[in-house]
């Protein structure tokens, strides 16, 4: 008969079959109680324990095998060093550069990102948020939030880190990072004017998300700056940031029988839209029409003409988002603070001065 095991040799066997080591295995095998394990084996309280002890713990869990539970761990500590990102269409080519300042900055003090991508159905929106709340995430980024948003006033009422990003509510103090749209269309309103239009069309985006209201209240604001007639005929609100939208509304501009020299589009992918309805209509862009769009979104650069732009930086939007929902998990009674990043025009081939003066 083989001498029995000694006395120092981990149980973490049931019958034949091996277990996982547990904290309570640790804290048998190095003498101490499982809370006392617990703080040694947590690099935020093993300064509470003797060195000599957490050293102790440390060896044993590592001859054990033993690896903490990071899930059991964010139930205790209500800490779980992830967050919520919910986007609300990923083949937008917008949200990728945003996602990746957004996760360059978590991850860089530890934290992850759960995306979700909601494909702008509230539903499912809110079906995601409350499972990752059941996961303990700590905090939420969203940039699906429109004008008026239950769900985010809701997280907003319960004390929820949240920032928006790319928008923002009607009326509320949660923190948003965005571009300053005012600006971006001052900017490109101004450029078509220096170049001589005076007949110029605007595709407005959904009214019920922030960027399509407040770039409609702009490029109103810059014809009223530029002596311009604010003609109901040269407006049109388009129901989605889509390219077939924006070759909707450009088709029924001209069936209508709209005098207009230039567009300016609410996005890139309405801009896109009126390449296509333009290129239908046998018109060529710019020699019959100019258009701008808003963004610079990938790949705008290579179309043909290039398109002339309103460029957001978008890793920078999504980099301070990061930012002031780490700030707000640090420092959650601090007053919450939003930031409004400058925009550029991006003049590429898509303009010109207009043959119909």
């Amino acid at each position: 008969m083989p001498p029995p095991p000694p006395a120092t040799e981990p149980s973490v066997h049931t019958g034949s079959v091996a277990r996982r080591p547990t904290l309570k295995d640790v804290a048998s095998e190095a003498g101490v109680h499982a809370a006392t394990a617990s703080r040694a084996l947590n690099p935020e309280t093993r300064h509470l324990v003797n060195e000599e002890t957490a050293q102790r713990v440390h060896q044993v869990a590592e001859s054990l095998g033993y690896q903490p539970n990071p899930i059991a761990r964010s139930l205790k500590t209500a800490r779980s060093s992830s967050i919520g990102l919910i986007i609300p269409d990923l083949t937008n080519p917008l949200f990728p550069p945003i996602v990746r300042g957004i996760e360059d900055v978590l991850g860089g003090v530890g934290y992850i990102a759960s995306i979700i991508n909601t494909d702008n159905d509230p539903v499912r929106e809110t079906a995601a948020i409350e499972s990752l709340r059941n996961r303990n995430v700590e905090g939420f980024i969203l940039a699906t939030a429109r004008l008026h948003h239950p769900v985010v006033e809701r997280l907003a009422a319960e004390g929820t880190p949240t920032v928006l990003v790319n928008r923002r509510l009607a009326l509320s103090d949660v923190p948003s990072v965005t571009g300053d749209d005012a600006g971006g269309v001052a900017m490109a309103m101004r450029h078509l004017v220096d170049l001589g239009h005076r007949q110029i069309v605007h595709l407005a985006g959904p009214q019920d998300l922030s960027t399509g209201v407040n770039r409609l209240r702009a490029f109103r604001q810059a014809l009223e700056d530029h002596g311009l007639e604010d003609s109901p005929s040269r407006l049109k609100l388009c129901s989605a940031w889509a390219e077939t939208a924006g070759a909707q509304a450009v088709t029924e501009l001209l069936d209508d029988g709209v005098e207009f020299t230039a567009v300016l589009a609410g996005n890139d992918l309405l801009a896109l839209g009126c390449y296509d309805a333009l290129a239908e209509r046998g018109l060529s862009c710019p020699d019959d029409v100019s258009v701008v769009g808003f963004n610079d979104m990938p790949f705008v650069d290579k179309l043909r003409p290039p398109l002339t732009t309103v460029r957001i930086p978008h890793y920078e939007v999504g980099a301070e988002a990061a930012h002031l929902l780490l700030e707000r998990l640090r420092a959650p009674g601090r007053t919450a603070r939003s930031i409004l990043l400058p925009l550029t025009l991006v003049n590429r081939q898509s303009t010109a001065p207009p043959h119909r003066l």
